[in-house]
């Protein structure tokens, strides 16, 4: 009996060493080398790991960089240029030049343009809202006003305005992460090309009815009219499905849309004021 004690621990020992000897031939053979530039990449990212970029997190995005032939179609939006010409300076590889980006909301349907017809009294979440039903409204396009986008940004750069109930975004603080554009069930944000100022020509309206339902729904909806298309000398402006749109990469600021827009639904944000036609007085005869 003594001698079973002796036995079995010498039995576990040799059991022990062979297993520890396999797993380390097994650990040799499938050994993944990870390239120590990795490392180097991520200390450069913000490690905001906010997915703009396409990726799970910044730890991914820095592997992408590091396994990149090119840096094309690969953008830090946390970072910007800068931080992107750091990790090409350390990848030895080239940085594009990409714009700079910013959230832009595609609805102006305020209270006072678009008036409740309907109580809502479930879950206040724009994605269980929409999936439920249109909305408080007739327009099943506009803003839901429940703020998932405002609790989707990590940067602080959204909030709900009380009186106009709709979200607004913060120039100087949105990183363009695409957050809200991904939280928003009604596809109402988008990515718009910033320009100098912080200033901005859109069709601030969503709603692909025709002209008569929009309308009736909203009093700033776009009706589909296609005078904006007709007066724009840069085909900057398209018209599809009932609903105009302007490219942020071809307009020119020219500013000749918006007054053709016969119910308003085209925003010049941070313009200085329109100069004003003064008419000409008619002229006096002089009796000899």
């Amino acid at each position: 009996m003594s001698s079973v004690i002796p036995l079995t621990i010498i039995s576990l020992s040799v059991i022990a060493s062979i297993a520890a000897v396999i797993l380390f031939f097994v650990a040799r053979k499938f050994k993944v080398f990870e390239d120590p530039r990795i490392d180097e990449v991520q200390e450069i990212l913000p490690a905001a790991n906010c997915g703009g970029c396409g990726f799970a997190g910044c730890r991914n995005f820095a592997e992408a960089l590091v396994k990149a032939d090119s840096f094309e179609g690969l953008v830090c939006p946390v970072g910007g240029a800068k931080i992107m010409e750091e990790a090409a300076a350390l990848l030895g590889k080239e940085a594009p030049v990409v714009d700079p980006l910013v959230a832009v909301l595609l609805c102006n349907g305020t209270p006072e343009f678009r008036p409740k017809t309907s109580n809502y009294t479930g879950v206040y979440d724009c994605r269980i809202s929409h999936n439920l039903y249109a909305g408080e409204s007739d327009c099943s396009y506009g803003c839901l006003e429940y703020a998932d986008c405002v609790r989707a940004c990590a940067f602080s750069a959204l909030y709900m305005d009380p009186e106009t109930r709709l979200p607004v975004v913060i120039d100087e603080k949105c990183v363009a992460c695409g957050a809200c554009v991904k939280a928003c069930p009604r596809n109402i944000f988008e990515l718009r090309k910033k320009a100098k100022k912080d200033r901005k020509i859109y069709v601030a309206c969503s709603n692909c009815d025709k002209g008569g339902p929009a309308r009736r729904a909203c009093k700033v909806a776009c009706i589909g009219c296609g005078k904006c298309v007709k007066v724009c000398q840069f085909d900057a402006i398209t018209l599809e499905n009932n609903l105009a749109y302007i490219d942020a990469t071809k307009c020119t600021f020219c500013r000749k849309c918006a007054p053709e827009c016969p119910t308003n639904s085209i925003l010049e944000i941070n313009f200085p004021p329109r100069k004003q036609k003064i008419e000409a007085e008619p002229a006096q005869t002089t009796e000899n």
